[in-house]
């Protein structure tokens, strides 16, 4: 925190950078313009009307202007420690089991459900959290990323989370497809014509995909819903 004249030049160029006169700045704080003389050339000023300066010009400087750092502005906060837990674990009145489906290939016909799918593995979670997210537990299941082509979003070995019940494309939203009988994780666009964009976050390896309603076809191209939620350990 500046002091002596460097405080008092500092306060002479923040009010001359708000463009007001001392006499101003006297009235704006009920003082008599010979103490906005000693505030401005010797920096003589008492430590509440130095925070209540330091909050008139903020408009126009920083706590820098002051010799203050700026304090960081979080952007996490703690939640509860991480509860261990195994198969065995009882579930919590809030809690759902979602299926998991681990390196899957997903039959070719229509109709498919989490049933005809399930691996025998689940991911726990809030059934509060799905409600908030207007996710059906019925209709919810967990797949396995592969590979880098949703990298860094979402690295290989991720799980994410898919809504079965959203099958509506919403342009840029991430979606897992049915594609020759795999499941595949990608952004999803609609073309005109009805056709769709296969996209990967990781563009410099992997290209977009078009293919026209014929190609869909052919290839057996669907969704199988909405991702809402994923997970993933970092190296």
């Amino acid at each position: 925190m500046l002091t002596g004249q460097e405080l008092g030049a500092a306060i002479e160029s923040a009010r001359l950078k708000k463009g007001i006169t001392k006499k101003k700045l006297a009235d704006d704080f009920d003082v008599k313009p010979p103490s906005v003389q000693g505030w401005t050339s010797h920096g003589r000023i008492g430590k509440d009307k130095l925070m209540a300066l330091i909050d008139y010009f903020s408009d126009v400087v920083g706590p820098e202007h002051w010799g203050l750092s700026r304090k960081p502005k979080g952007n996490a906060q703690i939640i509860g420690p991480i509860s261990a837990w195994d198969d065995s674990t009882p579930l919590d009145d809030d809690e759902v089991e979602i299926p998991l489906l681990k390196d899957v290939r997903v039959s070719g016909g229509p109709g498919v459900v989490a049933e005809d799918l399930d691996s025998g593995r689940c991911v726990r979670m809030g059934k509060s959290s799905l409600r908030e997210r207007g996710v059906q537990f019925s209709n919810a299941i967990c797949v396995t990323v592969s590979g880098n082509s949703m990298e860094p979003a979402l690295p290989d070995g991720s799980t994410v989370g898919v809504n079965m019940h959203i099958t509506t494309i919403k342009d840029g939203k991430v979606y897992v497809i049915k594609h020759d009988g795999e499941l595949r994780v990608k952004q999803v666009y609609r073309l005109p014509g009805g056709g769709i964009r296969l996209r990967s976050f990781n563009r410099a390896e992997h290209a977009d995909e078009d293919y026209t309603p014929t190609e869909m076809a052919e290839k057996d191209i669907s969704i199988l819903g909405k991702v809402f939620w994923s997970s993933a350990f970092w190296d």
